[in-house]
């Protein structure tokens, strides 16, 4: 499904093994140099508390808007090389510590629901650690089916968020 017109996909970031800061860095650089696809900007770095087990490392996050002409599905098998590359382990844990998750949370105002791919990411009105970063870029978009970003990180409450200083 290769689109004749960019459109505009938001990626959430986020790791908390091997150097966080510079694994989303370096996964930044990396969505700079996707196919089709140009970075459009991208949030601060964020701190923020691990969702599954407490026994982990914090995570860093943070949102990147990209151009791109990529297909759902294409763009999320890149997003899946560029985990890959970073020495992602799927290893069955739920919410578990990771060196790079990247995660398609909107692509223009899609609604995709197929066995590989939800889009609006399913938990994106709940992670402070999403909708903080996607404010910061733009606090007026609207998720499709979800909400406009402002308004949903109002009811969000941030749980130690923290930007992260440069």
């Amino acid at each position: 499904m290769k689109k004749n017109y960019p459109i505009l996909a938001y990626i959430g970031l986020g790791s908390n093994l091997q150097d966080p800061s510079a694994q989303i860095a370096i996964a930044l650089r990396e969505l700079a140099l996707l196919p089709e696809s140009d970075l459009h900007q991208h949030s601060g770095l964020y701190l923020s508390r691990p969702m599954g087990p407490p026994d982990q490392p914090v995570y860093v996050n943070a949102v990147a808007s990209i151009k791109t002409r990529l297909g759902p599905e294409e763009l999320l098998n890149h997003l899946q090389s560029i985990e890959n590359q970073h020495g992602r382990e799927r290893l069955g844990e739920h919410w578990g510590p990771r060196t790079l998750d990247l995660d398609i949370l909107s692509y223009s105002n899609k609604k995709i629901n197929s066995l590989r791919l939800n889009v609006p990411h399913p938990g994106v009105r709940l992670r402070e650690f999403v909708l903080y970063p996607l404010q910061e870029i733009n606090k007026n978009l609207i998720i499709a089916g979800v909400g406009r970003v402002d308004r949903l990180s109002q009811k969000c409450y941030a749980n130690g968020l923290a930007l992260l200083e440069e």
